[in-house]
């Protein structure tokens, strides 16, 4: 079973210093988890990673289920022997991408009935099912299957997702204790866009002896400060003495901002996909590599980054495999990005450490202000 142990409360905010123990490893937080949707974080071998400092990794239910399947992780005995990562992993249930895919799915009572992106097939996800797909991957924290709304929405259908997120994290977790509760299941708050109804799910969901909460549903289309408004009414609804996740979350900023309201992990797919599209993120803001400008730029991404790519190669050369669709561009660039986004995680347990988040904070928009207001 995890732990979680709270090791600082900054008391200039409601940003934490923590540590969870799981069966593959400690993790501190607050940290970020790069985001291996089909068992790869995209263009990275698992030493990459760690030589990136990632502490934990996340999979997609959805995703693993169709390709490769259960039958092949099952006999390669779980997903941390068949891609080689031997430290912790999040599975995610895959609420969200039968929001993303909406086209494909229909919600019902008893679950999810839904058609494969890839062939046309058509499954079907339960709450009971998507614990024991997990059950199989074998993953350290798992997901309920939640009802993730878009934005807009209307208060009724934020409530209908709300009830039927609750029922099946009952079911979910109650199969999983049957099941020998194997591993740790994480409960997810919904209500849209809603005050009254993210405290309502949180309410709900409290009364579930669950080994951590996730915040599920942001990020979804709503602007910018209406995401951080229902975080931060959010988060304090939470156990203290147990994990915070907010699920698909974000920028840079949305990691400093979020911190300092009291959230302990992070995952989204923006540093791996944006690497792949030639943006790379630094501590003075955005660069996008296939600027005409770094033709001839003999200096690395960013001059402050100790990551494997800013330490070997120019932005000229960076720019030259961009241009010319290099495979090694994706890897470079995946590297500087997956990086960039655990040091900042790791200057931030640093700040709070000693007393000093509302500093690094400071600094850190000090340091971006110049350069994020025009493209780099």
């Amino acid at each position: 079973m995890l732990t979680f142990d709270l090791l600082k409360q900054s008391p200039e905010c409601r940003a934490r210093l923590g540590t969870i123990t799981t069966d593959h490893g400690r993790i501190t937080t607050p940290i970020f988890m790069p985001v291996g949707t089909v068992g790869s974080v995209k263009a990275l071998t698992s030493q990459d990673l760690e030589a990136c400092k990632a502490q934990i990794i996340l999979g997609n239910t959805y995703h693993l289920y169709l390709r490769p399947g259960c039958e092949v992780i099952s006999h390669m005995k779980g997903l941390h022997r068949f891609i080689g990562w031997d430290k912790p992993m999040l599975t995610d249930s895959g609420g969200f991408q039968f929001f993303s895919l909406a086209k494909l799915a229909k919600f019902k009572d008893e679950g999810v009935a839904f058609q494969s992106h890839i062939d046309g097939s058509r499954h079907f996800f339960s709450p009971e099912k998507a614990v024991d797909i997990q059950m199989i991957l074998g993953s350290d924290i798992m997901m309920s299957l939640d009802w993730c709304m878009g934005y807009p929405a209307t208060e009724k259908q934020a409530m209908e997702a709300l009830e039927k997120t609750t029922a099946w994290a009952n079911r979910g977790y109650d199969h999983w204790q049957a099941q020998g509760a194997v591993n740790n299941l994480f409960g997810i708050v919904q209500g849209g866009m809603f005050k009254h109804l993210r405290t309502l799910s949180a309410q709900q969901l409290l009364e579930i002896n669950f080994p951590g909460f996730a915040i599920g549903g942001l990020s979804v289309g709503e602007p910018k400060d209406i995401m951080y408004e229902m975080a931060d009414h959010t988060l304090p609804l939470l156990p203290a003495h147990k994990p915070r996740y907010i699920m698909g979350v974000g920028t840079p900023e949305d990691l400093v901002e979020l911190t300092g309201m009291g959230c302990d992990m992070f995952d989204c797919v923006m540093p791996s996909r944006n690497a792949r599209n030639g943006q790379l993120f630094t501590s003075f803001g955005k660069v996008n590599i296939a600027n005409e400008k770094y033709r001839f730029d003999e200096s690395p991404i960013d001059d402050t980054c100790s990551c494997f790519t800013c330490k070997n190669y120019s932005r000229s050369y960076l720019r030259h495999l961009h241009k010319a669709r290099e495979l090694l561009a994706y890897r470079l660039h995946t590297i500087h990005n997956i990086h960039y986004y655990l040091d900042l995680m790791a200057q931030m347990r640093h700040a709070i450490e000693k007393d000093a988040f509302l500093t690094f904070k400071k600094t850190f928009y000090a340091k971006r202000e110049p350069a994020a207001t025009k493209e780099n």
